[in-house]
C-alpha cells in the first residue's frame, strides 16, 4: 500500500470510530445503566450508590441499577468495569482505594491509568482516631505521649493491610515518631468489639461506622485526620490542631468509566452528579452517612486521583509495607 493510501485509510478508520462514538453519545441513554460497587451490599459505599442510582434514574428516565461485585480490595469490580464496553452503560463507584491498588499490589488484572477514566468525585470521606474508653489518653497529644512511653506496646486495629485506613495510620506514626503493633480484622464490627473489650487500644476508622459507638460512649474519639473539623463531628479536633500543623488526609468516593467512553457521556454524567449531590434527598442521606458532597469535573477528579497515587505510594515505600499478591 502506498503511503498516501495508508494515511487515507487510517483517517477513514478514525473518522468511522469518531462517528460511532458520536452516535452512541447522541442516543445515550436508551437502556439500563449499571453502577458497579466493588464491595458487598450493606456498607456505606453501597448505601451511597443506591441513593445516587435512584436519583440518577429519575433524572435520566432509564433504569439505573447497583451491582455489588466485592473482592480483592475492590479490584474485582474495578477489573469488570475496565473490561466492559465503553458505551456509557457501566460505571464504577469506588473509594480512594482505587488510587492505592496500583501501588500496593504486585500486579493487577487491569491498567488503572489506561483502562479507567475518572468521571466525578461524589463525596469526601473522613476518618477518626478512636481509643478504648479506659485508655488514659483524653486527646491526641496525650495519646502520642502514652505511645512514646510504651514503644511498640500499644495495639491498633486495622481492617486490611494496605488500605487507606492502614496507610493513614502509618503516616500518623511516621509524623509523630510513635510505634504500635497492627492487629488485622475482617471488618469494622469485630474491630470495634475488640476495642470495647480492651484487646486493642486504638484504631483509625471511618466516621460513618464509628459514630454510633462514640455517641454511645463505648469508645472515645480523639482526633480527626482531615485538615479541618468535620461539620457532623464539631467537638472532635483534628490532628493538625493537636500538634501536627498541616496534617490532613481526606478520602473520597467517586465514579469511573471505561477509558474509551465517549467524552460527551462522561461530561454529561459529571454534570448530573454535580446536580444530584446538591439535592435535598442526597444531602439528607449524606448527613446520615457522615459524608460531605464533593462534585467535580472529570479533570478535577483526575487531579485528585493522581495526587493520591503519589501520596500513598510514598507512604507504602516509607513504611516498607510488603506488596500484596
Amino acid at each position: 500500500m502506498k503511503f498516501a493510501n495508508f494515511v487515507a485509510a487510517g483517517l477513514a478508520a478514525f473518522a468511522s470510530v469518531a462517528a460511532t462514538g458520536a452516535v452512541i453519545a447522541q442516543e445515550w441513554p436508551s437502556r439500563p445503566i449499571r453502577i458497579i460497587v466493588p464491595f458487598p451490599a450493606g456498607g456505606s459505599v453501597d448505601a451511597l450508590g443506591r441513593v445516587f442510582a435512584g436519583l440518577l434514574q429519575e433524572r435520566l428516565k432509564v433504569s439505573v441499577v447497583v451491582d455489588n461485585r466485592g473482592g480483592a480490595g475492590g479490584n474485582v469490580g474495578a477489573n469488570l468495569v475496565a473490561k466492559s464496553p465503553a458505551d456509557g452503560y457501566t460505571f464504577l463507584l469506588n473509594t480512594n482505594g482505587q488510587a492505592i491498588s496500583p501501588a500496593i499490589y504486585k500486579s493487577l488484572p487491569y491498567d488503572s491509568d489506561k483502562e479507567l477514566a475518572p468521571v466525578s468525585a461524589l463525596v469526601t470521606t473522613s476518618t477518626v482516631i478512636v481509643v478504648n474508653k479506659d485508655l488514659p489518653a483524653k486527646n491526641f497529644q496525650e495519646f502520642v505521649a502514652l505511645a512514646k512511653s510504651k514503644p511498640g506496646k500499644l495495639n491498633y486495629g486495622s481492617t486490611g493491610v494496605g488500605n487507606a485506613l492502614h496507610l493513614t495510620m502509618e503516616l500518623v506514626m511516621k509524623e509523630t515518631g510513635i510505634s504500635m503493633q497492627m492487629v488485622p480484622f475482617g471488618g469494622d464490627a469485630p474491630l470495634f468489639n475488640a476495642m470495647i473489650g480492651g484487646e486493642i487500644q486504638a484504631a483509625l476508622v471511618p466516621t460513618t461506622t464509628a459514630k454510633g459507638h462514640v455517641v454511645g460512649n463505648a469508645i472515645r474519639a480523639i482526633a480527626m485526620t482531615t485538615s479541618q473539623r468535620v461539620p457532623s463531628w464539631p467537638d472532635t479536633p483534628t490532628i493538625a490542631e493537636q500538634g501536627l500543623p498541616g496534617f490532613g488526609v481526606t478520602g473520597w468516593v467517586g465514579l469511573f468509566a471505561p477509558s474509551a467512553t465517549p467524552r460527551d457521556i462522561v461530561e454529561r454524567v459529571a454534570k448530573e452528579a454535580k446536580a444530584i449531590v446538591a439535592m435535598p434527598e442526597m444531602l439528607k442521606a449524606l448527613d446520615a452517612l457522615t459524608l460531605d458532597p464533593l462534585a467535580s469535573t472529570p479533570a478535577e477528579f483526575l487531579e485528585m486521583y493522581r495526587a493520591d497515587r503519589v501520596k500513598f505510594q510514598k507512604i507504602i515505600k516509607d513504611a516498607n509495607i510488603a506488596l500484596q499478591d
